[in-house]
């Protein structure tokens, strides 16, 4: 049960960019600078990232329950565990610690 937590809450972020999907790593950035400054602080990650969480909490409580997770069962999950994850994501995220993410970052895979 709790793999399959962990495997739901890591597609979050996949469905969240699901929808039109950029081609390359700047179309990636570019979707999540809301500032336009070219790279993405901690908390454009966090609210761009969080929107796949918003579309899966149906009634809007901040919580997911088993019946809004995929394959309708698991443990809830709560929007503010969700984005704690998604912010020791980002920092595993940014490679050379300058607290924001370059092109290259966003697109590599976590460090361990």
């Amino acid at each position: 049960m709790r793999a399959f937590l962990i495997v739901a809450l890591l597609t979050l972020p996949l469905l969240a960019a699901a929808q039109g999907y950029p081609g390359t790593p700047a179309e990636y950035l570019k979707l999540m600078d809301t500032n336009g400054d070219g790279k993405i602080s901690e908390a454009e990650y966090v609210e761009y990232m969080s929107a796949g969480f918003r579309r899966m909490d149906t009634n809007g409580d901040g919580v997911l329950e088993a019946d809004e997770l995929p394959g309708g069962r698991g443990k809830p999950v709560t929007l503010q565990h969700y984005q704690d994850n998604l912010r020791r994501q980002f920092h595993k995220l940014d490679r050379n610690h300058d607290g924001f993410l370059n092109a290259k970052e966003l697109t590599a895979p976590p460090q361990g």
